[in-house]
């Protein structure tokens, strides 16, 4: 009888695992196709694509323009179908959380409302950066909003993954946080740089100088973040093993990233590949630092409710003593 009460409850338990596990996995597909999604963005912009469809949301007044089609067009239209598909997964997330929401953390639904919001406004955003006529603060909005779509999937998607804490993460998840953020900005002022055309300028008529230093000067805080981050989770004994992982993932990241600067910078942006791929490794790296600072932070917060329930467990214990006595 017991077996078969136990086997019921395993059942319960399993089915209501369904959902989360459904979500978490529409949640990481939808983190990878969000990447592509930049890394074409970013080829868009680097060979003088993102005039290359004139209207929107056609693409010369059709969904698939066959007889104007070249490497240009091709780029700014496969762009909006992969902007395209990721909005219909924001708008599947979004129903299968408010649909599912008793069996989900309640956190969930509200996440994906305000996922669903981003890419809305991701999608206004694109529309305007083409009846715009590229101007460069629209564009420098579009991948910021962008990379905090990338960074909201990227926090639900580790928040619902399997974790067991060790309670051993301190300062980690505040000093991570600190590295995320100033990457996040280093990457605007990046968009700025590409969007304004600014180390072109530069070189070619000093113009435009004070924004490409500023690029190169932001590099340092970022920097001393993540190496910061990473030199304490060396230091940290009994880490959890997802922790390291990931720290050494950003450390080789960022090392990455410094190279393709510096490469992209002594080329003058005449290698598209190599831009290309400095703003993809930018959003990996971020990408590495959001979901380390989530894992850090369910550490902390389950450590901190540990030590509040050993508490009350213990005041109630003297509690129970102290009429004895």
């Amino acid at each position: 009888m017991n077996e078969f009460v136990l086997q019921q409850q395993n059942e319960a338990a399993a089915e209501q695992q369904k959902p989360k596990e459904m979500i978490r996995r529409l949640v990481w597909k939808m983190c990878i196709a969000t990447l592509i999604l930049m890394a074409i963005g970013s080829a868009t912009r680097v060979m003088n694509a993102g005039l290359a469809c004139p209207d929107w949301p056609l693409c010369y007044g059709e969904l698939v323009p066959a007889k104007q089609m070249n490497l240009q067009v091709f780029l700014e239209w496969f762009h909006r179908l992969d902007a395209a598909l990721i909005g219909i997964s924001a708008i599947a997330l979004f129903g299968l959380s408010w649909w599912n929401r008793r069996a989900l953390p309640n956190w969930l639904p509200w996440a994906s409302t305000f996922a669903v919001f981003l890419i809305v406004f991701q999608g206004i955003l694109g529309g305007l950066t083409v009846t715009e006529l590229l101007r460069f603060d629209i564009v420098t909005a579009h991948l910021g909003t962008a990379l905090l779509f990338f960074i909201t999937l990227l926090t639900i998607g580790t928040a619902l993954t399997p974790y067991q804490g060790t309670g051993n993460v301190g300062k980690l998840p505040w000093v991570g946080l600190t590295a995320a953020i100033l990457v996040y900005l280093q990457s605007l002022l990046g968009a700025l740089v590409g969007s304004r055309w600014a180390l072109h300028q530069c070189f070619g008529g000093s113009q435009l100088c004070t924004v490409m230093y500023s690029h190169i000067a932001g590099l340092v805080p970022p920097t001393v973040a993540t190496l910061a981050m990473i030199f304490i989770c060396w230091r940290t004994p009994a880490l959890n093993p997802a922790l390291r992982r990931l720290a050494n993932m950003a450390g080789g990241l960022l090392s990455l990233q410094i190279l393709l600067g510096v490469a992209t910078f002594r080329l003058h942006l005449q290698v598209e590949p190599l831009t290309v791929s400095h703003q993809a490794v930018g959003a990996a790296l971020l990408g590495t630092l959001v979901a380390f600072t989530v894992l850090a932070l369910r550490d902390w917060v389950a450590r901190h409710e540990i030590a509040v329930l050993s508490a009350e467990w213990e005041s109630e214990r003297v509690g129970q003593i102290t009429p004895n006595s």
